[in-house]
C-alpha cells in the first residue's frame, strides 16, 4: 500500500510501535500490528505531520488537532 509516496507495511514488530523510516530514498512507515491501537495513533501522527503538508488540505478539525498536539514538531 503507498499515500501519498510513503510505503505502508503491516508487520508484527513486538509491539513496540513501528514509525517511519527512510530505505533506500523512499518512505516507508511500518504499522506495528501487535502494539496497541493508541500508540499507532500517536506514531502515525507524527509521521503525517512529517510528510504530508496538513495545511494544504482538508483534514476534519478532530484529526487535525490530534495531529498538531502530538507532533514533535509542534511541541519544540
Amino acid at each position: 500500500m503507498e499515500a501519498n509516496g510513503v510505503k505502508i507495511r503491516e508487520e508484527p514488530l513486538g509491539g513496540n510501535g513501528g514509525g517511519l523510516c527512510s530505505i533506500k530514498g523512499q518512505w516507508t512507515f511500518f504499522v506495528d500490528t501487535q502494539a496497541p491501537s493508541a500508540e499507532m495513533a500517536q506514531i502515525c501522527a507524527e509521521a503525517v505531520s512529517q510528510t504530508v503538508d496538513i495545511e494544504r488540505m482538508y483534514i476534519r478539525p478532530e484529526i487535525r488537532e490530534y495531529i498538531e498536539s502530538h507532533s514533535k514538531q509542534q511541541k519544540e
